[in-house]
């Protein structure tokens, strides 16, 4: 079930998580990161343990001498919530997939050291990193068996993710509350940090398949099929997680606008306005005004470039509300005031480009900040775009001064090494199911024609496309 890394790689990632938290909050001093490993075990083990000094200039690196989540680590069984027995951060964060703040340690009910020890104040977070079930492939088998709580309920089965690791930050006291800025950080880097884990595990993946296709070329055609058919269909995935990564940093940029504005978010003020329409309709028409709702509220969460975001709202917002005043009967005044609503909608979709908001930040060049805006809110063709490199390019420049700045230049680096990893991948296979499946013919096989047609500047037509879903 565990995302499957090599030690060195999983330290280091884990290393560059909390250095990326102890750069971008001042008031936390200590990490530790946890893996979470296989079912139904789901045992919780120390990976690695960092403290920065006063001067935040140097930090120690190393497990703490005595806890019982060092290797080999703590079972589900002793760490899960029982009666008669303290209960856990750690238990709360793995079986309810939720964070765990502790900002009045003195009543914290989760506090094992508090409940054993006294006058222990340890003011902390707890996030757990999740990854879906979809991309681990744990659908795929029958025999996947999920733990039990305390009480026989079976955890996570009606969840789309499993945890494969927990972040534990402690912050100086009384500068730490729940869904507070440095909570919002600590998730979207949770997420990161989910991605990234990922993305070593593809390419693990993918190397192993290669190897498999050198010890037995005569099978290739079934070795490709078998072993390589998840690496490279996850190869789609990577498009998906840049744009995710891009979305991020259009989320950072718009926080740092309404908070120089001092202002509310206006998109949340117009979406607000267009669901108070809904009591109107909300007891004759309660399953489209329900759908209506979820929509509105799905709207204010997304992330999108001005341009996809219009659209989602014409396709999810504006044609069902069409549909909800013409069955209802409304009469002109109401569909009028109705889309007025929905022009307010509009008009807020890209603020974040717009100069009556950015001119607030005075702190960034407008050459800097011009060239900024257009690329977090560009639609993004590829992998390929230059906008990637650009944004990669510009993330190196501190006046941009992002939460996360540094996570995500290195998140999209690594996103765009591993889409040309997997390119040269597939091209690879290709290759070789053209030389295995016309070995046998007396002709000019059809590999080294699609050799020649590379030489030649053509495009090949791939042979995978018949297995490999788009």
């Amino acid at each position: 079930m565990s995302i499957e890394i090599e030690e060195s790689f999983l330290k280091k990632a884990c290393k560059e998580m909390i250095e990326t938290i102890f750069l971008c909050l001042p008031n936390a001093y200590k990490g530790t990161i946890y893996r979470v490993g296989d079912l139904p075990e789901l045992r919780v083990e120390g990976i690695t343990s960092g403290v920065i000094d006063d001067y935040r200039e140097r930090i120690e690196w190393g497990l703490a001498g005595a806890s019982d989540y060092n290797p080999p680590g703590k079972p589900w069984s002793l760490y899960r919530d029982e009666p008669d027995r303290p209960l856990e951060a750690m238990g709360w964060c793995v079986e309810r997939q939720k964070s765990w703040t502790s900002e009045d340690p003195e009543n914290d009910s989760r506090s094992v050291r508090l409940q054993l020890e006294s006058g222990v104040n340890e003011f902390q977070h707890m996030e757990p990193v999740l990854v879906r079930k979809a991309d681990l492939n744990l659908d795929m088998y029958s025999s996947v068996i999920y733990p039990k709580n305390h009480s026989g309920h079976v955890i996570w089965s009606d969840s789309d993710y499993v945890v494969v690791a927990v972040v534990k930050i402690y912050f100086r006291p009384y500068t730490i509350r729940m869904n507070s800025h440095e909570t919002r950080v600590i998730k979207r880097l949770s997420r990161s940090l989910g991605t990234e884990l990922l993305s070593y595990q593809l390419r693990q993946d993918s190397m192993k398949a290669m190897q498999d296709i050198s010890r037995d070329r005569l099978n290739a055609c079934n070795i490709i099929a078998d072993s390589l058919r998840n690496a490279i269909t996850k190869s789609g995935m990577i498009f998906t997680l840049a744009k995710k990564e891009i979305a991020y940093l259009r989320e950072q940029w718009e926080l740092m606008i309404l908070e120089a504005c001092g202002m509310e978010n206006p998109r949340k003020k117009a979406i607000e306005k267009l669901d108070r329409f809904l009591s109107e309709f909300s007891i004759k028409y309660e399953d489209e005004t329900r759908e209506l709702h979820l929509a509105h509220e799905r709207l204010m969460e997304l992330s999108l470039p001005p341009a996809q975001y219009e659209k989602w709202l014409r396709m999810q917002v504006e044609e069902k509300w069409d549909e909800l005043l013409g069955i209802s009967g409304a009469d002109d005044d109401l569909r009028g005031r109705v889309k007025n609503a929905i022009d307010d909608v509009k008009n807020t979709l890209g603020f974040g480009c717009s100069p009556e908001f950015t001119n607030s930040l005075r702190n960034m060049a407008e050459g800097l900040k011009e060239k900024w805006v257009s690329l977090i809110y560009k639609e993004i063709e590829g992998m390929k775009d230059p906008a990637i490199d650009q944004l990669v390019s510009i993330l190196e420049n501190p006046e941009v001064n992002i939460p996360g700045q540094e996570k995500s230049r290195k998140a999209l680096l690594q996103l765009k090494a591993l889409a040309e990893t997997m390119g040269q991948l597939e091209r690879n296979t290709n290759f070789l199911i053209n030389q295995v499946l016309m070995a046998n013919t007396g002709k000019e096989s059809r590999g080294s024609q699609y050799v020649n047609r590379e030489k030649k500047g053509h495009k090949s037509v791939s042979v995978t496309e018949s297995f490999i879903p788009v």
